[in-house]
């Protein structure tokens, strides 16, 4: 099992707490991004750096991701093929992404954008909270006592 990041968008904050998951558990970390990303030293953590271009991130965790694989990602659509793949997605928020609602999440996503492009300002999402963080924490740490659990 690995842990893959959609990392052109994900705080800082939780980059770290992933950070120190993967020197804590020895599970392999890997940043996909299209810009340099500064990682820690580690033989758990990873950066894949890749041409600039739409989805061209999201595309190479999708062929890299195996099934069983946790995905890091607030892109509704990569969370969506993740699922597809058999694969975890949470987003930095701390939201799991399931069978049973990323159809609505994406549902909702195109509507906003529908909004968007008819000239309606929806705004952005708040800033990361504290709460935000801990319900990352708290769902990545439930992953992983479950991964390791499937490995005894």
């Amino acid at each position: 099992m690995q842990i893959w990041v959609d990392a052109d968008a994900c705080p800082v904050v939780i980059k770290e707490i992933l950070f120190r998951a993967a020197q804590r558990t020895g599970i392999a970390v890997t940043l996909v991004a299209n810009q340099r990303i500064n990682v820690p030293k580690s033989h758990h953590i990873r950066f894949v750096q890749v041409g600039a271009g739409f989805d061209v991130a999201d595309n190479e965790i999708v062929k890299r991701m195996q099934p069983g694989d946790l995905v890091i990602t607030s892109d509704i659509p990569l969370a969506a093929e993740v699922i597809e793949k058999q694969g975890t997605a949470l987003s930095p928020r701390g939201e799991l992404y399931t069978e049973n609602n990323i159809r609505a999440r994406l549902n909702m996503r195109d509507f906003m954008e529908s909004l968007r492009s008819s000239g309606v300002d929806t705004g952005g999402p708040p800033p990361l909270s504290q709460s935000d963080r801990q319900a990352f924490a708290n769902h990545l740490d439930r992953f992983i006592t479950q991964h390791n659990n499937k490995d005894d």
